[in-house]
């Protein structure tokens, strides 16, 4: 499924931009409006003309604020801060170190920090204790009766933030008497941006201080807990709930058996062979110009670079062997919701491997193109990935369950 471009990275990222509109992410028009001044596979046309639109409607929002004007404030600074993210999102020849890289996210963090306090329901900022430091998060109440209620923890993937958990379920879940407490892990959002923390791939020593600090809140309902995986997150949470067994449910969105063969199943089998044999020499000059013709691929290894820490594109996808759940799916106990994206251009085939190596009670469901749903992670169908999860939420989490 193509929107506004061939190009498909730039198609799918427009599309994820549109596609959180349902929630407030974005208008049609603006969307629009911003990308046809940005040609096809112009890296720097598509920060300038995001970054524009967001501060324009930072502005609005701004202004409406000054005025006393609630709603409109909300809603122009939730837009904003959805804009800020997707300007960024390819500016990766040296992010770590990049200033529009630090102000663009900054920015789409303040926006959406404000405007979380015009929410309608209650919304914390709050800080999650790991290791030696914090890691960011938010937790979105129902109400502010205080009463425990089944809660969705919400671990985003391989590029997204934190903020951008309110577009993917919070909205939804608030929608349906769920909480959510979502979190930027190392790799991902302000954890990285901020503090230098790169991905690892034993996701359990990042979910279980998680799920400790959701334990000490008498809002979230201790035998109701849900984890939810969003993208590479789809593997991260798996490889968490094998280990950390207070979950009463897991949903995968989608599912992601083994990170490395999704990326070297794409190569030609002498350049796989030359990276996972160390011929850096051979590989690199190869990737190079695969990444000439490539936006999707040169976007992939650069930011696999910056957020796994790695020194070069073929140290990345080494470090990417780790990230698998073989001789670890048959250890996760809790009901499963695998899912699946008919037409997934990252993960195609990784969900049904999943549900081959699990053990636990679990439902895989493949939502298809047909339905403008078989993007990546459904993106565009918002409404009917989340229809699918909290339906069988609902049911799973049910105390006649």
């Amino acid at each position: 499924m193509r929107f506004l471009y061939e190009d498909e990275s730039f198609s799918f990222e427009a599309l994820r931009a549109a596609g959180f509109a349902n929630d407030g992410g974005s208008d049609l028009g603006e969307v629009l409006t911003t990308l046809r001044n940005v040609p096809e596979g112009d890296e720097d046309a598509w920060l300038r003309e995001w970054k524009r639109t967001a501060q324009r409607v930072h502005a609005i929002g701004s202004a409406a604020l000054a005025a006393g004007h609630r709603v409109s404030a909300r809603e122009a600074l939730l837009r904003a801060s959805n804009y800020y993210r997707t300007a960024e999102f390819y500016r990766r020849d040296d992010p770590a170190h990049d200033p529009e890289v630090k102000a663009l996210s900054t920015a789409s963090r303040e926006t959406f920090a404000t405007a979380s306090t015009l929410l309608d329901t209650p919304v914390e900022a709050v800080r999650i204790p790991y290791q030696d430091t914090t890691l960011p998060g938010y937790l979105f109440l129902v109400d502010d009766s205080g009463l425990p209620r089944p809660t969705v923890v919400f671990t985003s993937g391989f590029d997204s933030t934190l903020e951008e958990a309110w577009f993917v379920v919070g909205a939804a879940a608030i929608r349906r008497g769920y909480n959510v407490l979502a979190y930027d892990g190392p790799g991902q959002g302000a954890a990285l941006r901020e503090q230098g923390l790169t991905f690892r791939p034993d996701w359990e020593a990042v979910v279980t201080p998680v799920i400790d600090y959701a334990l000490t809140r008498s809002e979230i309902d201790p035998g109701r807990i849900a984890l939810l995986g969003y993208s590479l997150g789809g593997y991260l949470t798996a490889r968490a709930a094998a280990h950390e067994h207070r979950l009463a449910a897991l949903v995968l969105n989608d599912g992601l058996f083994d990170y490395h063969d999704a990326h070297t199943r794409m190569m030609p089998p002498f350049l796989r062979d030359w990276v996972e044999s160390g011929r850096d020499d051979l590989a690199v000059p190869v990737l190079e110009l695969l990444k000439q013709v490539s936006t999707q691929l040169r976007w992939a290894l650069r930011n696999g670079v910056w957020t796994f820490g790695a020194t070069s594109a073929p140290d990345y996808i080494r470090r990417t062997a780790e990230y698998t759940l073989t001789g670890i799916a048959q250890l996760i106990d809790c009901p499963t919701l695998i899912l699946d994206a008919e037409d997934d251009q990252f993960f195609r085939g990784e969900p049904q491997r999943v549900r081959a190596a699990l053990t636990c009670p679990n439902t895989l469901v493949t939502l298809p193109e047909a339905e403008g749903a078989g993007e990546h992670c459904h993106m565009g169908a918002m409404a009917r990935f989340q229809q699918v999860t909290f339906d069988w939420l609902d049911t799973t989490l049910s105390p006649t369950a």
